[in-house]
């Protein structure tokens, strides 16, 4: 049903008065009016991701003295929400490219290097070339690795070929995604969407591209010759039970079949069948279009370091022990962490760099200071969840999973609205002032 037509007039002027008052307050950055802090620190960010950046323009603009240097070995940096824009048609690959070194302030330097070592007791680290970086402080925020290889029979050659989409592997295999998604929806056939069995960037992803594969083929008026399954890996889709629930309506409606507790094993791309491990053993599903999603995990580097938290619940997992609040390393106080790579119960988004940021540069300034830090993360993490084009649901929580609205009264978290997918579509100007440590 449609929304009254003056009624969503005014809600969308409402809207857009708002997202204007908010653009004028990212210009200004809190630190701009604070003082700058004098310091000889060695500051070590591992990594050039959105995290490891705006820490490092962050504390550049913070300090005076200090040497900060960055290591990673990526030429380009990519903006990762837009593949999602990329594999609907709807951007360029060019759209979600840049390079490292356009974002990385005067006075901080990088290393074009991996790490390959990481000794937090010694307090420094080594890179692919073996050289040797001492550090008075290091901020951990290399991102996470996509695991291809464990995926069985499927090799990221495939992809836009014989109905293979993969957009997560980069700008152009996201164009290659929407070429495949497109040849799907003109000539119908079996779609098959799922999420693999561990925490993974952006954990709506696979539900936002099977809602895009969905309305694609409504629009061409070809969804009577699609078929469309979804493989959940766990026993719901999203950790959030009003959000769950909303898109089980949804795909309910939507004639989406679901499979739940299956997690992706192998693609045997000749047969086209991909077998999935569940309860009741292995079950294969066919398909004439797959979004392949791989298994993530952290970088050996850290995976192979103390770093890693001792907590049972994330036991083998990687990720690194911080505090939650403060976002610093528990045994390690000169060590912070920031982005996907944390021990935070809370989702892996570039959203959450926005706010982790602010935290990082309060409390590492404190601590060079000798005062008190003031500043705490609240998990805070962000997602428009699109659920066809030109519509999405504006999730926005905190730790406890209750809904944190930007705009509250204007825009309804578990509601597809126009607004929503605004702040999808409108969100690059804001990340790359995150990157230059300016919001």
């Amino acid at each position: 049903m449609r929304t009254n037509n003056k009624k969503n007039l005014i809600d969308r002027r409402k809207f857009i008065e708002l997202m204007a008052s908010a653009s004028s307050l990212t210009a200004f950055s809190n630190f701009a009016f604070a003082d700058k802090i004098s310091t000889k620190a060695k500051i070590v960010i591992l990594g050039a991701g959105a995290g490891g950046l705006a820490v490092a323009n962050r504390l550049a603009n913070r300090l005076d003295g200090a040497k900060i240097t960055i290591i990673d070995g990526r030429k380009q940096h990519w903006y990762q929400p837009g593949f999602m824009l990329i594999g609907s048609g709807l951007k360029k690959p060019s759209y979600s490219i840049t390079k490292t070194t356009d974002w990385i302030s005067d006075g901080i330097d990088l290393i074009p290097e991996y790490a390959y070592e990481l000794d937090p007791e010694a307090k420094y680290l080594i890179t692919a070339t073996r050289k040797k970086i001492t550090y008075d402080y290091l901020v951990v925020a290399p991102g996470l690795i996509l695991d291809w290889s464990k995926i069985e029979g499927f090799d990221l050659n495939m992809v836009g070929k014989e109905g293979i989409a993969a957009i997560y592997a980069g700008p152009e295999h996201a164009q290659k995604s929407y070429q495949a998604l497109s040849k799907f929806t003109d000539k119908g056939g079996h779609g098959l969407f799922f999420h693999p069995g561990t925490k993974i960037k952006c954990g709506a992803a696979p539900l936002q591209y099977t809602f895009i594969t969905d309305d694609i083929a409504r629009t061409r008026g070809n969804r009577g010759k699609v078929e469309i399954t979804y493989a959940s890996h766990s026993k719901k889709f999203i950790g959030i039970p009003k959000v769950n629930e909303k898109v089980t309506g949804l795909f309910k409606e939507r004639n989406v079949d679901v499979a739940y507790q299956h997690v992706i094993k192998s693609i045997d791309h000749g047969k086209k069948i991909a077998t999935f491990k569940s309860p009741e053993g292995n079950v294969e599903l066919p398909y004439d279009f797959a979004h392949v999603i791989p298994p993530q995990r952290v970088p050996d580097v850290i995976f192979n370091s103390p770093l890693p938290s001792e907590n049972k619940k994330w036991a083998n997992q990687g990720w690194i022990d911080v505090n939650k609040n403060t976002l610093r390393h528990s045994r390690y106080p000169e060590i912070f962490g920031c982005g996907d790579v944390t021990g935070v119960p809370t989702g892996k988004a570039a959203s959450v760099v926005k706010w982790m940021a602010p935290v990082i540069e309060d409390q590492l300034v404190a601590q060079i200071t000798g005062k008190q830090a003031t500043k705490t993360y609240n998990g805070y993490a962000a997602c428009p969840l699109v659920t066809r084009i030109g519509r999405a649901l504006l999730i926005e929580i905190d730790y406890s999973k209750k809904f944190v609205p930007t705009f509250p009264g204007v825009i309804d978290p578990i509601e597809e609205l126009w607004a929503s997918w605004l702040v999808k579509v409108s969100m690059k100007p804001s990340y790359y002032a995150v990157l230059r440590g300016k919001a």
